[in-house]
């Protein structure tokens, strides 16, 4: 089998398929000989998983998921890479490299389609630019998926992860921790890829809550809640809203004593239990 962590192949490889890489689909191949196979052992690449992965590279993931996955279904944007990946994943009959753009493609009928009887896993190095629409998207459309294990900006990482109620939490991590429970699994320093970005990297995996712990009346109108207080995240969240929802102030008051949370609190003061809790009481509105 190619090495597909060893730059000097790589690079060959590339050039033989006259491949140049593509700034606006923001392409950094992992080269570090230790970080895929971490990713797959850890994101549930095993017999009994299919594992769909999001953008594949010079194949160099895909491999290392091959290796341990009952199936792995990849969807690669790049249509120039298919003949390097005919090539670098030639001799794995476990893998199906799918054309197309993921934060469009029919996600739940892929699933549906080719893991039929398996447990289902997500394991990907992230292009930065949709890390937070893919992330968002795979938890939105409540896809049979067990964990999603992605590599992403360390700055990202840290507000995917952050606990609520914390400085570092805003609507991203609030919907996160909606879903599932968000832990970083290790950091990658920018040397890793090729080429090397600006910033360094985590690995970081969403477990998906099997049942729901927040009883919550109105889901859209929770995220609308935490979307207009996470906006002006600095100021007293009864104001935010009361402008935000054009709910009066006197009503906004009210509602707030109800939920037992006092109308100077921020929004980055609060418990998703208390945020879970106003929601509720907000529908009487």
């Amino acid at each position: 089998m190619q090495n597909l962590t060893d730059i000097g192949y790589v690079k060959s490889l590339l050039e033989r398929h006259g491949f140049h890489f593509s700034k606006a689909l923001g392409q950094n191949f992992l080269i570090n000989p230790s970080v895929c196979p971490r990713i797959a052992e850890l994101g549930n690449a095993a017999q009994g998983f299919g594992v769909l992965e999001i953008g594949t590279g010079v194949g160099t993931l895909t491999a290392e998921l091959a290796k341990r996955a009952e199936k792995v279904r990849a969807v690669e944007l790049d249509d120039r890479l298919f003949p390097i990946l005919d090539e670098t994943l030639a001799e794995f009959d476990n893998v199906k490299v799918i054309h197309g753009d993921a934060m469009k493609y029919d996600l739940a009928a892929l699933i549906a389609e080719e893991f039929q009887g398996l447990r289902v896993a997500v394991c990907a190095n992230l292009p930065y630019y949709i890390t937070s629409p893919l992330i968002m998207r795979l938890l939105e459309e409540k896809l049979p998926i067990e964990t999603i294990t992605v590599m992403v900006q360390k700055e990202a990482a840290q507000r995917l992860c952050a606990p609520i109620g914390s400085r570092e939490a805003g609507a991203v991590s609030v919907a996160v921790a909606f879903y599932g429970t968000a832990k970083t699994l290790f950091q990658v320093s920018r040397g890793s890829f090729m080429p090397a970005p600006n910033v360094d990297s985590a690995v970081i995996q969403i477990t998906l809550h099997k049942e729901k712990p927040w009883q919550v009346v109105d889901e859209a109108l929770f995220f609308r809640m935490v979307k207009v207080g996470f906006s002006q995240r600095r100021k007293q969240l009864s104001g935010v809203l009361a402008g935000g929802l054009g709910i009066p102030k006197a009503r906004i008051q009210e509602l707030f004593a109800q939920a037992g949370i006092p109308v100077t609190a921020r929004i980055e003061s609060l418990t998703m239990q208390e945020l879970v809790t106003l929601s509720n009481v907000l529908v009487n509105a």
